[in-house]
Parts: C-alpha cells; sequence; structure tokens
C-alpha cells in the first residue's frame, strides 16, 4: 500500500466524495445497530454516517496510519471509533449490519477470497457495498505505465508490480450470486472539472501516483512529475472553465437474497 497524504487526497474533497453519497444513497435502511467504513480514509465521510444512522456504532478502519491521524482530529461523535486495521484481516466485534467500502478495495489482491470475506462479516440482515475506480485504461493509468517504462524510470523503479485488483462487473454479480446476495450493480462516469494548474497531476499525485513517488527520492520526484505531467496536459488540456476529468467508477450493494 502506498504512503498517503491526507492533504494532498482532499485536495479535490467535493469530487471524490460524490461517489461515496452515491453509494450510501442506495444502501436500504432497516434496523442498522453496527456499521464499518473499510478503507476510511481521512474519516470526513465516515462522520457523515452518523447522521444516517444515530443509533449505530460506527467503525472507520484504515491501516494507514497518516489517514487515522487525520480522522482522529475530527470533532468526537457519539458510537464513532477510527480503528487501525486492514480490509483483509480486520474482525468487528459484532456482525455488520451495513458494511460500505468507498474507493479502496481496488488496492486489495486477492478478491476472491476478499469478497467472501467480507460477505461472512455481515449480519443476518446486512448489506455489503463498494465502490471502487473502473477507470484503468484512462490515460492517467495508461501514460503512467508508459512513463515508468522509460529510462531511468524503469531502472530505478525495478519491475512493475501489480497495483489494482479489481474484478469485471460480471465477476461481482456472479460471484456475490453464488454467495447468496442479490445485488445492485452499476456503473458511473463522473466528468469533473478541476481548477488550478496540472489539475489532473495534482488529482493522482493523491492516489494512483503514491505508489510511485514512495519509491523515489525528492529530485527523481520532481524529474518524473515533469515527464509524466508533460503526458497529461497533453491528454487533458485546460480549457477557459477548467480541466475536464472524466472518471469511471464502479457500484455494487448486495443483501442476502433470501430476505
Amino acid at each position: 500500500m502506498p504512503n498517503w497524504d491526507p492533504q494532498q487526497y482532499q485536495r479535490f474533497s467535493d469530487e471524490r466524495s460524490r461517489p461515496f453519497f452515491d453509494l450510501v444513497n442506495r444502501v436500504p435502511d432497516d434496523e442498522v445497530h453496527t456499521v464499518a467504513d473499510l478503507g476510511c480514509g481521512p474519516g470526513n465521510l465516515t462522520e457523515t454516517l452518523v447522521t444516517r444512522w444515530p443509533e449505530a456504532q460506527i467503525w472507520g478502519v484504515d491501516n494507514s496510519q497518516e489517514m487515522l491521524a487525520a480522522a482522529v482530529k475530527l470533532a468526537p461523535r457519539p458510537h464513532l471509533q477510527f480503528v487501525a486495521g486492514d480490509i483483509f484481516t480486520w474482525q468487528p466485534e459484532r456482525p455488520l449490519d451495513r458494511l460500505i467500502s468507498n474507493a479502496a478495495l481496488q488496492w486489495v489482491p486477492d478478491h476472491p477470497t476478499m469478497i467472501p470475506r467480507l460477505v461472512s462479516l455481515l449480519a443476518p440482515r446486512g448489506v455489503l457495498a463498494v465502490q471502487v475506480p473502473f477507470n484503468f485504461d484512462e490515460p492517467t493509468h495508461t501514460l503512467l505505465e508508459e512513463t515508468r517504462s522509460q529510462e531511468p524510470w524503469v531502472t530505478i523503479l525495478g519491475p512493475r508490480q501489480r497495483q489494482f485488483f479489481v474484478q469485471t462487473p460480471t465477476w461481482y454479480a456472479d460471484t456475490l450470486h453464488a454467495l447468496g446476495m442479490s445485488v445492485d450493480l452499476w456503473e458511473t462516469i463522473y466528468y469533473h472539472v478541476l481548477h488550478g494548474s496540472d489539475a489532473v497531476l495534482e488529482w493522482v499525485k493523491g492516489t494512483a501516483l503514491r505508489p510511485t513517488l514512495s519509491k523515489l527520492d525528492a529530485t527523481q520526484q520532481q524529474d518524473f512529475l515533469a515527464v509524466y505531467g508533460e503526458k497529461l496536459r497533453a491528454a487533458y488540456p485546460s480549457g477557459p472553465y477548467g480541466t475536464l476529468f472524466p472518471f469511471k467508477r464502479l457500484f455494487f450493494v448486495a443483501r442476502w437474497r433470501s430476505l
């Protein structure tokens, strides 16, 4: 996992928050007593769940100490607790009525093992709600791979390790159905209008670029950003209103089919 910078991540907080609310708005309401947000990041979105389910015990879970340090600075909320934990191994104190993960599972390998494990954490009327980026064939990613494959970066960075682990929509539908879940699954393309110089580069510096930057010293980082940034400016030209940045995301909300 990359070393996270909460301040950089939240530079585009309005745009990054929209998928979270679009996901949560499709989550059904029943009696909800336990909720977890896996990969909660700086916690600003997790704390909105207190308004949705004010009587529930809510856990925000993340394995980034930097993100958790930001989360614990938020104003204390009743029944809201931020805890250190890995998505693949964290175990709640009680079965979960709602398990939410927004823009986090793409970093976690072995979804064929992970998805059944997450389902196993649900209470009898539990719901699993997930959103992941689904834009890995867009210029932000293809140009990053192109830059990394050039010298001197291929020598400095070494062999490329797989970074994202998202499966196809059909795979999630088939897997969840086989586990006994009904599935509400959809895609959305957000056409964000970003403002500021090198806006798309600043966006990816908070997410997809983190693993690469973490392997470079300060001088190497600046050199890499100069090359990659030039490619991004050509792919995402700035206009008089800002920079148009398409971003596809995949969503699903799954609950036990017998209910």
